[in-house]
């Protein structure tokens, strides 16, 4: 059984993963690379630098978690196990349901999983005369990673336009907006399903919903995502049962049918429309901020789900266990997230939320700065409850939200309140 685990990312989510793995009788020590403000055994070791990454591993002997997307992308999976180093996450090839929007939808095409009805466009003009055609909304995707941003709402032809001028003239996301997928609005409710998978078996997590435009009402501009919270009561027994084979299994299927066995973190954004599941995208990693709220859930230990899912033995063992209650999260950002913003502003009050009952702050873009820790990125910290029912588990986060106070801050002030209002609690 592993020992020392090599966490790699600097996130909220890379900060939940450390801190409940280190709940493990089977992990005697957690190193983070670079890991934040509020972990420990921080290696300056940025996640793109493989070969950094690979000298640690295999100096501390460590098997390997891998947080965000990009080091995916760029073959991490791939290069350790040639070294024979453990790890988690998929290959290169896997990762492509999550690096490029056009091979996942063009993947749910082939194999009768259910999206949005789209076409594939490289020309801004074929693209907006397209839209033209079209009722509105309409969402502008770009095929490339666009950390969580990529994806466009257009509810005027005007908003299209600057949609495609942003995505694939100006080019704001990069080269991955060479290409643009423009697909039909669906109407309904979004739950996050997300699991682990060794290639032909899988084991789901409890669901949850992200939040993530920027202000209250879902509106404004998309960002990394700005609270979630777990379990969603409005997916039924039936639902579930429904998105776990018609969806989720028949994915893993698919994927090793094209040679491609996805081994590691499987992630379905899903809109239910009238009952129906329809996926929105795939990601191949845990989200960010659901895997907060998730993990504060899960009664397991997580370990040995994540080497069975390296070493393909996920059969072997039982489902996850959960706490019975809720939990909610909160992201407190910088001001002007997810635009430009300022750093370096002294966070006050994160001790005296920490003392509370089922509290945990889990840190992202922060640092530690002589005796103080600052905000160094957008999204700062992720105020997470437990609490016996939605209702509690909300109460809980906005009273120990109110004790933290950093230059700028901003929050939305309405996570969860879906589950509540389908709960009779709004």
């Amino acid at each position: 059984m592993i020992k020392r685990v090599l966490v790699v990312g600097s996130g909220g989510r890379e900060h939940a993963l450390g801190w409940k793995l280190n709940q493990s009788p089977n992990v005697e020590k957690i190193l983070y690379a670079p890991g934040n403000g509020g972990t420990e055994n921080n290696c300056s070791i940025k996640p793109t630098d493989i070969d950094g990454l690979l000298k640690v591993a295999k100096h501390k002997n460590c098997f390997t978690v891998v947080g965000p997307e990009v080091p995916l992308g760029e073959g991490i999976v791939d290069r350790f196990q040639e070294k024979e180093l453990p790890i988690f996450g998929p290959d290169k090839q896997a990762s492509q349901l999550e690096l490029s929007k056009v091979f996942s939808k063009k993947f749910m095409q082939n194999h009768g999983i259910s999206t949005a009805n789209f076409r594939v466009f490289q020309n801004p003009d074929d693209a907006l005369e397209y839209i033209k055609s079209k009722e509105l909304p309409m969402v502008i995707k770009a095929d490339g990673l666009a950390a969580g941003k990529g994806a466009i709402i257009c509810r005027t032809l005007d908003e299209a336009r600057i949609a495609i001028d942003r995505v694939m003239i100006k080019q704001e996301f990069g080269s991955a907006g060479n290409r643009v997928i423009v697909e039909d609005f669906l109407h309904g409710f979004e739950v996050s399903f997300i699991g682990i998978a060794d290639g032909i078996n899988f084991i789901p997590f409890a669901t949850s919903q992200d939040h993530k435009q920027v202000y209250d009402g879902d509106l404004g501009a998309n960002t990394g995502g700005m609270g979630a919270y777990s379990p969603v009561p409005m997916v039924s027994d039936e639902l579930y049962e429904m998105i776990l084979n018609k969806i989720m299994k028949k994915t893993v299927n698919g994927m090793r049918q094209e040679g491609r066995e996805i081994k590691g973190v499987l992630y379905a954004g899903i809109m239910i429309c009238n009952g129906i599941p329809y996926v929105l995208e795939f990601n191949c990693r845990f989200g960010d901020p659901e895997t907060q709220p998730q993990l504060f859930r899960m009664k397991s230990d997580l370990v040995p789900y994540l080497e069975a899912s390296a070493e393909g033995n996920l059969q072997s063992l039982d489902p996850i266990k959960w706490e019975s209650g809720s939990a909610v999260c909160v992201v407190m950002a910088s001001g002007g997230y997810p635009n430009a913003y300022e750093r370096g502003k002294v966070i006050h009050g994160l001790n005296d939320a920490m003392k509370m009952k089922d509290i945990m702050v889990f840190h992202a873009g922060t640092e530690n700065q002589g005796e103080s820790i600052v905000t160094s990125g957008g999204r700062v910290l992720g105020i997470t409850a437990l609490g016996r029912d939605t209702q509690d588990a909300v109460e809980r986060v906005y009273k120990a939200l109110k004790l933290i106070r950093f230059e700028g801050a901003h929050h939305r002030k309405d996570i969860g309140n879906q589950a509540l209002g389908y709960l009779g609690g709004l």
